[in-house]
Formats: structure tokens, sequence, C-alpha cells
């Protein structure tokens, strides 16, 4: 349990504020952060400061810090910016939690940098880090083309998923669960091993 500069220390889930986008595919983040506050015992609460929903966690001597943004979507960067900065939390010690189209309901894949694929929340947060170099985990919520859906992506996402694809969506937040302590640890290999080994959900 040796302090490394690279363990999570902020888990920020995406998603839009209200309750008529609360059950839309496009908030899978913050249902995850949702489920890491509640395994915990705990709450998220509005802070002003950090314009958003904030819980703080202790593992031990660790302390990681959990945020919903209350902004737009794509504004989402001014929050985790506001409060890595005030907590001195560097863009490698921060994990986003964001539904990602171009994997299946029911897989969760976990990476480091890499590109924004047109998600407008994952755009704003790298823009105002100013670098790609933070942890993303990716909730598949499927593609309405590989769905044989005729809606535009940007439509898709802002309505709910069917009963058999949300239940594999929380299954994979179930599983993402697990890894957490890992993350909180920095044994990042070790995470991404028990979570890519995990047999996929198929989509239906």
């Amino acid at each position: 349990m040796s302090d490394n500069d690279n363990s999570i220390r902020l888990i920020v889930g995406l998603g839009n504020i209200g309750a008529e986008y609360e059950r839309t595919r496009h908030n899978a983040g913050f249902w995850f952060v949702d489920a890491v506050a509640a395994k915990a015992g705990s709450f998220l609460a509005h802070e002003r400061k950090f314009h958003g929903e904030v819980a703080r966690l202790k593992d031990g001597a660790r302390e990681l810090w959990l945020l919903k943004p209350g902004t737009y979507m794509n504004r989402s960067g001014q929050a985790v910016v506001a409060l890595a900065l005030y907590y001195k939390i560097l863009p490698t010690q921060i994990l986003v939690v964001h539904d990602e189209v171009d994997l299946a309901p029911g897989v969760v894949k976990l990476k480091r940098g890499g590109g924004t694929a047109g998600h407008n929340g994952l755009k704003d947060i790298q823009a105002k880090l100013t670098t790609p170099d933070f942890w993303r985990l990716r909730i598949g919520v499927g593609h309405p083309r590989t769905l044989a859906l005729a809606q535009e992506v940007a439509d898709f996402v802002l309505h709910p998923p069917g009963r058999e694809h949300q239940a594999a969506i929380d299954d994979a937040i179930t599983r993402a669960l697990d890894i957490v302590p890992a993350l909180i640890d920095g044994q990042f290999e070790r995470a991404m091993m028990k979570l890519h080994s995990t047999p996929k959900t198929p989509s239906a």
C-alpha cells in the first residue's frame, strides 16, 4: 500500500442534470458514481465552488473524491478542474466515467489517455485539463446502427435503454465497482486484467 502518485484520487461521473435525463444512456457515468457512493455508505452533496455534487470517501490513509458535474455536459471540465486544482489532484489521478456508444451494453473498459470519440464531456475535460492523459472508464451503451435503429447518436444517448440492455449496463457497473480498490491503490494493470477478463454480456 505504498503511496503512488498515479493512484486514483478523483472519480468523475459524466451525465446531464435533471430528472428528465436521469435514466438516459448519457448518464451512465452518474450511475457509476452513485453506485460507488452507495457501496461506501456515503452520499453526494452540492458544492457550489466545485460546480456539482461531491462526496469524500476515506480508505485508510487514502482519500477518494467523487464528482458529478452540475454543468451542461459540454462544460464538464469546469467542475473537474475546480476540484482538481483545489485538492492538487493530477490528471493521471483522475478517472472519468462515461457512456460509450462504441461498446455493447454489458461491456466496460478501462484505459488511460486516448481520444474523445466525439463525447462532449470528454472533449471539455481534455481541453480544460490541457491533456488527454487521464483515466477513462468506458461503459458500453450500444450504438443505434449496431442495434438496427435509425436514431442519430445524439438522440440515442438521450433516451433510456430497454430493459435487457439496462440490466446488462447495471451488471457492467457492478463488475467495475470491484476494481475501485485497485484503482485507489494505483494497481492499474491488476484492475484492467480483472475487468477485461470478465465474460462479456451478449447484446440483445
